[in-house]
């Protein structure tokens, strides 16, 4: 099996115990994670090869981040290690019922957001690489770190690898340029990646926020999704984007913090159908209800892992097989603390069997 590249930032997270405000908590858990490491993370627990680069300083706190990566198999040979920059860090508010979460980031001056693409060793990165992922969330840090994204994914094409993206639209982050609004920045950016593109992977507020694309009248925050939309987003997706040849979108309807309604859609280019996930006993979509929540955060990157695992592992690779396998990958990844989707293939598959009473196993 040939290795799948991620590159971006990873963090410190700083988490509120249980469910505490920020303001209530005089302590934290803190554990180690960014959207790109994360999708590391589920392709090597899902049995594949998996390398990471990113940029990070020398410091015993950037050691322990190695540490949290390596832990799951990781390779980080090529994780660049700098005099200059910091650690970035993230503040997680967990919400719950009718309260949502809440995220401060703290990432401005980080070791990745000062790095110059030219720093990295993009010839030994892609050596022996099938595949690179990236999100657009790192595009979003620094024009450095735009640059670097861009001249990855160029790379990989060079190197013969096909490449995905994760749009990940966050308002919070596009600040780099202050003559444009947040989504002119990811816009006017993110369309000069686009081009080197495989793979897109999103849900219906990153294609609007990022490709001016909406599915009809659907109103994400209203808890209802009209899945007879999202093929002819994919479909405007691949228009503005010849070059990608399959779109995945995730559905999630958000009922309250803990309780969302999870599924997806796999769009293939080549035969103009989609494909969605989970379905009834009928063969027609029907979400998985996910109930008393653990955590979220990481919900989408599980799915991207899961979704690139079973697209380049050949008895999983055929679309409506490949698609049921990342939604419940996906769905899995709720019910595990952190950023890391901890599950194994076994499970995985499982759940795919319909296993979901979540009786002990012994």
């Amino acid at each position: 099996m040939k290795t799948i590249v991620t590159f971006g930032e990873i963090m410190g997270r700083m988490a509120s115990p249980a469910n505490l405000r920020l303001r209530q908590t005089r302590e934290f858990e803190i554990t180690y994670a960014g959207a790109e490491a994360s999708v590391a993370a589920s392709i090597c627990n899902l049995g594949g090869n998996a390398r990471y680069v990113t940029a990070l300083p020398k410091h015993a706190l950037a050691e322990a981040t190695m540490d949290a990566v390596r832990a799951v198999g990781i390779d980080t040979n090529y994780v660049l290690r700098t005099d200059k920059g910091r650690l970035g860090l993230y503040f997680l508010e967990t919400g719950a019922n009718q309260r949502p979460s809440n995220v401060i980031y703290d990432r401005e001056d980080s070791a990745v957001a000062i790095t110059p693409a030219d720093q990295y060793d993009w010839d030994g990165i892609f050596n022996g690489a099938q595949w690179l992922h990236l999100s657009g969330i790192t595009p979003a840090l620094s024009k450095n770190a735009s640059e670097a994204t861009l001249v990855a994914a160029q790379k990989a094409k060079a190197a013969g690898a096909l490449v995905s993206i994760d749009l990940n639209f966050r308002g919070k982050l596009w600040k780099w340029d202050d003559s444009k609004s947040a989504r002119e920045l990811a816009q006017e950016t993110m369309r000069q990646i686009l081009p080197f593109i495989d793979v897109v992977i999103a849900n219906e507020e990153d294609c609007h926020d990022v490709l001016g694309i909406q599915a009809g009248d659907t109103n994400v925050h209203s808890g209802a999704i009209d899945t007879a939309r999202y093929p002819d987003v994919a479909r405007q997706v691949v228009k503005q984007f010849p070059n990608v040849s399959k779109v995945a979108i995730t559905l999630r309807e958000s009922l309250s913090a803990s309780h969302n309604n999870w599924g997806a859609m796999l769009y293939d280019a080549k035969s103009d159908t989609s494909f969605f996930a989970p379905l009834d006993a009928e063969g027609n979509y029907q979400s998985y209800k996910i109930k008393n929540i653990v955590d979220r955060v990481g919900g989408g990157d599980s799915f991207a892992g899961g979704l690139i695992f079973a697209l380049t592992t050949s008895e999983l690779s055929e679309p409506q097989v490949a698609i049921q396998y990342a939604v419940a990958a996906s769905c899995l990844k709720h019910s595990i603390k952190g950023d890391f989707n901890f599950s194994t293939r076994a499970e995985v598959e499982a759940l795919m069997g319909g296993s979901t009473s979540g009786r002990v196993v012994r």
